[in-house]
C-alpha cells in the first residue's frame, strides 16, 4: 500500500450565493484539511467569526457554494494497480471530479468516501486536477424538508435533515457559522491484489484473566489478480495469530490469547496498560506485505448493569466486573472549527477532565464522532467514553436519502472505534424518545417518521452485529422498560435521566427533588472567564446585556435565568465586575450542589455527567472550561465535588446528616472532628468520631442536634475535617448570612513560575478565589472556592510567564470570596 496525500496547494473560492463584494471573485489559498472560513480569515477577507458581533456578518456563507481546486502529480496506474481516492471526510454536500469527470456525490460529513480512479490514471498522463464542489447545506437540508416534509427540531434551521454536525447551525451554546470544506484528510492510495477494508478487533478478557483479542478483518480483492489464497497475521503483546483466506473470501478472523494480561482501568481505579496490535495481510509467498493495520488495545470488560431490582432499573457501568460510579461530563467539539483542534489540545482538556476527578466523558449527540486523536488519549488517560450516535433533540426522517446514510455512518464508525478501551458503550439519540412524549411532536408529525426505527432497530443491529462487546442504550435519558410498560423515558427510577427543570425553571436546591438511577445530563451556566471575555468582547459599556455579549449568550432567556437562579442564594451585584463573578460562583455552587447529592445516594444513584466540560467559542455557557482553554470557577467546584473522598451534609426524612463518600479501594478510617462555631472563630460546640468508610461505599453519620441547632444562623458554620477532607454546612443563605466583607488579608510574592498569594481570613469567608486571569492571560491558579475560617491562612499558587506586580493578586477585583459580594467594596 502506496499513500500519497493530497493537501497542498488548493484553492478556494466561492461559486454562488450571497457572496459580499469583498470576497466575490476572489481564489485565496486553501488548507486541507479545513474549512472556508479558516481559508477567508486567513487571507484577511472576513473578520474573526468568534469576534465581536462577527457572526451576525458572516450569515451570507450559510448560503454559498464553494468550490476547492487543486493540480497534483502522480504517476500513472501501473499493470495491475488499484489507485483509490480517498476522503476521510467532507462537509458536507459535496461533487467531487477529477480531471473535469465527476466521480461521485456526497452528502454526510460524518463518514468517509472512497473513489476508484486507476481508470482516469492509466492514460500516462502525469499532471491532474482535483476539484470538489460543495453547496450549501442549508440550502440542501431544506430541499429535504420539503421533499420528506417538515420534522420537529429545537433550533430554526433544519439540521435533522442533513447528515451534518448538528450544532453546525447553531445552539443554545454555539455559533451559527455553517462550516463547509474538506474537513479530515485526502489521499491517493496504491495497492494491489488485496487490500485490508475494514478491521474490528474486539477486546475481552476472560473469566481467569486471559486477554482475547478477535480480529474481524473484511478484505477488498483487486478483481481477478486478487483472487488468490491470502494471509492473515495478528500479533500483540508477543502472542501471534494466523489464518489463510481462502481465495474468493472477502472476511476472516484472527484470535490471539493473552495469559495474565494487565488489565486497563478507568481513572482513579487503576492503571491504564496499553498493548500494540498489528495486522497484516501478505500474500503465501510472504514479501512486502499487500497492507498493514496498528492501534493500540487494552484488556478490559465493560458492560452496563440494568438488572430490574426493587426501586426500578439501574444503569451502573461495570468495568472488569466492580460497579463504578461515573463521574463525568459532556462534551461537545472543542472548536467550532473542527481542524483547529489538535492533539495536543485535546490532550489539555482530557487532562482537565481527570485534574478534575473524571472518569467518563459523554460524546454528545448534536456533535461528531471524534478523531482517533480523541479516543487515543482518553485510552492513555483513562477516561471512558460514551458516545452518541449523531442525533440530538430533533425528530428524524426515516426515508431515503437519509437511512442509508445513517447506516453507512454507523457501519464504518462503530467498525472505526472498537480498539479503543475507553469506548464503554452507544447510545442512540439525545433526548429524541424524550422529544416524542413531551413536546408536542406526535401532533406536528402526523404519522410521519420521527427516529424510532434508528434507535430501536437499526443502530442496535449495527452494534450487535459489528461490536457485541460494547452496550448499547437507545436514549438519553432513556428507560428501558419505556417500549414495554409506557412508562416515561425521564423516569427517574429507571435508567438514564436529564435534570434540566433546574436551570429552566426552579432553584438549584431541587435537585433534591429526585434521586435519579443515573443522571446523564444537568447543568447550570456562567459566563467565561475575564481574560476570554474581554478578549472576544469589546462592547462600550460591557454589560450583561451589551449586543456583543447578548450575542455570546445563546440560551434561551438566559440572562434571566442566571439572575432568577442568584436571587435565592447571593446578594445583589452592584457592577458588571460583581455579576460576572456572582454568576460564575452561583454555576459552580448549583452543579457541585447536584453532584454532592447524587454522590451520597450511591449505589442507587450510580453516575452523574455534567453539561459541560468544554466550549467550542467564547460564550456564556454551561462549560467548565472555556472557549480560550481556561477553566472557569465551576471547574474547581467541581474537583471538589468529584474528589475521592467528599464530605457531605444532606438531608435524610427531615433532618441533616453528614455523609462520608469513600470512592477509594481502601477504608476510610480516622478521627471525625465536627465543630459548631461563629464567623470570628469562637467554638460553641465539637463532637468527635470515628469514621470508618468501606471502600467504595457511602456512609451517612447522624448529626448532634447541638451541632445542627445554631444560635444565631446569621454568624454560625457548622465544619466537617476528617484527616485533609473538609465540609462546612451554612445555616442560611449568603445573602442573609453577617459575612465581613473586608475578612481577607492578603500578601503575593513572586516564586519560580510565578507568584504565591497568602491569604488570611480574620473571620470566616466562603469560597476564596484568585481570579489570576484578570492579572495576565496566562495565569492561571492551582486552587479555588476554599473556605476558610477565622485566623486560618492559606497559600495560593499562581503560574504564569508574565512579570506582574504580585500587588495586582491581591486586588479586590481579583481576590474574590462570597464575602465580597455583601458590601460594596472600594475599587483600586
Amino acid at each position: 500500500m502506496i499513500r500519497q496525500t493530497l493537501h497542498d496547494g488548493w484553492q478556494l473560492s466561492a461559486t454562488a450565493g450571497p457572496v459580499p463584494e469583498g470576497v466575490a471573485g476572489r481564489t485565496v489559498p486553501a488548507s486541507v484539511p479545513g474549512s472556508a472560513h479558516l481559508d477567508l480569515l486567513a487571507a484577511g477577507l472576513i473578520p474573526d467569526p468568534y469576534l465581536d458581533r462577527a457572526e451576525e456578518e458572516l450569515v451570507w456563507a450559510h448560503r454559498t457554494d464553494w468550490r476547492y481546486d487543486l493540480a497534483f502529480e502522480a504517476e500513472p496506474a501501473g499493470p495491475g494497480e488499484r489507485v483509490d481516492l480517498v476522503f476521510e471526510g467532507l462537509d458536507t454536500v459535496a461533487t467531487v471530479e477529477l480531471d473535469g469527470a465527476v466521480l461521485g456525490s456526497t452528502a454526510n460529513m460524518h463518514r468517509s468516501y472512497r473513489f476508484d480512479v486507476r481508470a482516469a490514471l492509466a492514460g500516462g498522463a502525469r499532471e491532474h486536477r482535483l476539484a470538489v464542489s460543495f453547496r450549501s447545506a442549508l440550502e440542501y437540508a431544506e430541499e429535504v424538508e420539503s421533499r420528506l416534509g417538515r420534522r420537529d427540531h429545537v433550533y430554526p434551521h433544519p439540521f435533522n435533515m442533513v447528515r451534518k454536525m448538528a450544532c453546525s447551525f447553531g445552539w443554545d451554546w454555539g455559533p451559527d457559522l455553517q462550516t463547509a470544506g474538506i474537513w479530515k484528510p485526502v489521499r491517493l492510495e496504491r495497492w494491489h491484489t488485496a487490500r485490508l477494508a475494514r478491521v474490528r478487533p474486539l477486546v475481552t478478557v476472560d473469566a481467569d484473566g486471559t486477554g482475547r483479542a478477535e480480529v474481524h478483518v473484511d478484505v477488498e480483492r483487486s478483481g481477478p489478480a486478487g483472487d488468490a489464497d491470502l494471509v492473515l497475521t495478528a500479533a500483540v503483546a508477543g502472542r501471534t495469530g494466523r489464518v489463510t483466506v481462502p481465495a474468493g473470501q472477502t472476511s476472516a478472523q484472527v484470535a490471539v490469547t493473552v495469559p495474565g494480561a494487565r488489565l486497563w482501568w478507568p481513572a482513579g481505579h487503576g492503571e491504564q496498560p496499553l498493548y500494540d496490535l498489528a495486522v497484516t495481510l501478505e500474500a503465501p509467498g510472504g514479501g512486502e506485505p499487500l497492507d498493514t493495520y496498528e492501534r493500540r488495545v487494552g484488556f478490559r470488560t465493560v458492560t452496563v448493569d440494568t438488572t430490574p431490582d426493587e426501586i426500578g432499573t439501574p444503569f451502573t457501568v461495570v468495568v472488569n466486573g466492580k460497579p463504578i460510579f461515573v463521574k463525568g461530563a459532556n462534551w461537545i467539539p472543542d472548536d467550532h472549527f473542527l481542524t483547529r483542534i489538535t492533539r495536543e489540545r485535546l490532550e489539555r482538556r482530557v487532562d482537565q477532565a481527570v485534574g478534575a476527578h473524571m472518569n467518563l466523558l459523554r460524546v454528545w449527540g448534536g456533535g461528531i464522532y471524534e478523531t482517533e486523536d480523541f479516543y487515543d488519549v482518553c485510552d492513555e488517560r483513562g477516561v471512558l467514553v460514551w458516545q452518541d450516535f449523531p442525533f440530538a433533540c430533533a425528530s428524524y426522517p426515516e426515508e431515503e436519502p437519509l437511512w442509508s446514510e445513517v447506516e453507512a455512518e454507523a457501519r464504518e464508525n462503530v467498525a472505526r472505534l472498537t480498539p479503543h478501551p475507553s469506548l464503554a458503550l452507544w447510545n442512540g439519540a439525545n433526548e429524541n424518545m424524550w422529544g416524542f412524549r413531551d413536546w408536542g411532536w406526535p401532533e406536528q408529525l402526523q404519522g410521519r417518521t420521527w427516529g424510532l426505527r434508528y434507535y430501536t432497530e437499526l443502530l442496535p443491529s449495527v452494534v450487535a452485529e459489528l461490536d457485541p462487546t460494547r452496550f448499547y442504550s437507545a436514549n438519553s435519558p432513556y428507560n428501558p422498560g419505556m417500549p414495554v410498560d409506557g412508562t416515561h423515558p425521564n423516569d427517574q427510577d429507571h435508567g438514564t435521566r436529564h435534570e434540566w427543570e433546574v436551570w429552566n425553571r426552579v432553584d438549584y436546591t431541587h435537585y433534591r427533588d429526585h434521586i435519579p438511577r443515573f443522571c446523564s445530563e444537568f447543568g447550570f451556566q456562567g459566563p467565561p472567564t475575564w481574560a476570554t471575555l474581554t478578549r472576544w468582547i469589546h462592547d462600550e459599556p460591557l454589560t450583561p446585556t451589551s449586543p456583543a455579549f447578548l450575542l455570546h449568550q445563546k440560551a434561551e432567556e438566559g440572562n434571566d435565568k442566571l439572575d432568577r437562579g442568584m436571587a435565592p442564594h447571593l446578594p445583589a451585584p452592584r457592577s458588571f465586575e460583581d455579576w460576572h463573578w456572582a454568576t460564575q460562583l452561583n454555576q459552580a455552587r448549583a452543579v457541585a450542589f447536584g453532584i454532592e447529592h447524587f454522590r451520597s445516594w450511591w449505589p442507587r444513584t450510580a453516575g452523574s455527567v455534567v453539561w459541560q466540560l468544554n466550549d467550542c467559542w467564547p460564550v456564556t455557557s454551561w462549560a467548565a472550561v472555556d472557549g480560550d482553554e481556561r477553566p472557569k470557577p465551576l471547574w474547581y467546584g467541581l474537583r471538589h465535588a468529584y474528589a475521592p473522598r467528599l464530605l457531605t451534609v444532606q438531608p435524610r426524612d427531615g433532618r441533616p446528616v453528614l455523609v462520608a463518600v469513600n470512592d477509594h479501594d481502601g477504608p476510610w478510617t480516622g478521627e471525625l472532628r465536627l465543630e459548631r462555631q461563629t464567623f470570628s472563630g469562637a467554638v460553641l460546640r465539637t463532637v468527635k468520631l470515628s469514621l470508618d468508610v468501606p471502600a467504595r461505599s457511602v456512609a451517612g453519620i447522624e448529626l448532634d442536634p447541638s451541632l445542627v441547632g445554631p444560635e444565631n444562623a446569621q454568624e454560625e458554620v457548622l465544619v466537617a475535617t476528617a484527616q485533609d477532607v473538609r465540609a462546612v454546612h451554612l445555616f442560611a443563605e449568603d445573602r442573609d448570612l453577617a459575612y465581613d466583607p473586608a475578612a481577607l488579608k492578603a500578601e503575593a510574592v513572586a516564586v519560580e513560575g510565578g507568584y504565591r498569594v497568602d491569604v488570611t481570613a480574620s473571620s470566616f469567608a466562603r469560597d476564596v478565589a484568585v481570579l489570576a486571569d484578570r492579572v495576565a492571560p496566562d495565569a492561571v491558579v492551582d486552587e479555588m472556592l476554599v473556605p476558610l475560617l477565622a485566623g486560618e491562612t492559606r497559600s495560593f499558587t499562581v503560574r504564569t510567564a508574565a512579570e506582574v506586580d504580585p500587588a495586582a493578586l491581591t486586588d479586590p477585583l481579583v481576590l474574590r470570596s462570597a464575602n465580597s459580594l455583601s458590601a460594596r467594596v472600594v475599587r483600586y
